[in-house]
């Protein structure tokens, strides 16, 4: 009997900027273990049992409309949560604002203090709920934007059923990258990192390629999360891309 491999589900989230030479968007190379070691990728990982069940933590979404979005029963919310939480956890940039808040998490708290608590949620001593109701935190997930949807194909070392979504980055906030999780990250433009790939210097996967190629028709941020808002940042969704893994969502393509 043929064993087919496990289907996790995934979120990935990239964080994208203005530059003087126009958009950049955030990288990070993974360590050389797992099923895709050396890689080059977004921030990112899987979605836990607890990323269940945010609906108050939130400050525009609940699962109900996130559900909707995702073209899923119920449990889209959890996508958001994820995104929010590994982008957290790797690179130290939080999407979150204090409760009756309106001004950025870095105007409102000390966010040294509330990094120092990110190993613990990425170790899971401390759930994500338990530390947003903690610090009387919420999350603006009004920030994230549902960018496309991939499911890793049979043939893969590692199957994941990942949606991915784009942020702009924090203008109060730096990248603290998490060492244990992260070689190193940089902020590079999408042209430059699909160089850095066709000259063999970096390792990267269908999904991310595309994605970078989907970024590079964009020079300013706003542009780009505008055109993600309505969809309008689609590409045709070839039979070769779909085997690759790209899905056909009746919401965005």
């Amino acid at each position: 009997m043929v064993q087919t491999k496990p289907v996790r589900d995934a979120a990935t989230l990239m964080l994208v900027r203005d530059s003087p030479c126009g958009l950049e968007v955030y990288m990070l190379k993974r360590p050389g273990r797992g099923a895709f070691p050396d890689l080059h990728v977004f921030p990112g990982g899987k979605v836990d049992r607890y990323d269940e069940g945010f609906d108050d933590l939130c400050d525009s979404l609940n699962d109900a409309t996130a559900s909707k979005v995702l073209s899923v029963a119920r449990n889209g919310l959890r996508y958001w949560i994820a995104a929010i939480r590994e982008c957290f956890e790797e690179c130290g940039v939080l999407l979150a604002r204090l409760q009756g808040g309106s001004c950025p998490l870095a105007k409102d708290s000390d966010l040294e203090k509330l990094i120092e608590s990110r190993d613990s949620v990425a170790i899971d001593e401390l759930n994500f709920k338990d530390f947003l109701d903690s610090n009387q935190l919420i999350v603006e997930t009004s920030r994230v934007h549902y960018f496309s949807h991939w499911i890793t194909p049979e043939f893969a070392p590692a199957r994941f059923n990942a949606r991915f979504f784009v942020t702009e980055m924090p203008q109060d906030q730096q990248v603290v990258e998490h060492e244990s999780e992260v070689v190193s990250g940089e902020w590079i433009r999408p042209k430059q990192a699909l160089r850095q790939f066709s000259k063999g210097e970096w390792q990267m996967i269908v999904p991310t390629l595309t994605s970078l190629r989907m970024l590079c028709g964009y020079q300013k941020t706003e542009n780009l999360i505008a055109s993600v808002r309505i969809g309008s940042h689609k590409i045709p969704v070839t039979p070769s891309l779909h085997a690759q893994g790209i899905q056909y969502d009746p919401n965005r393509w």
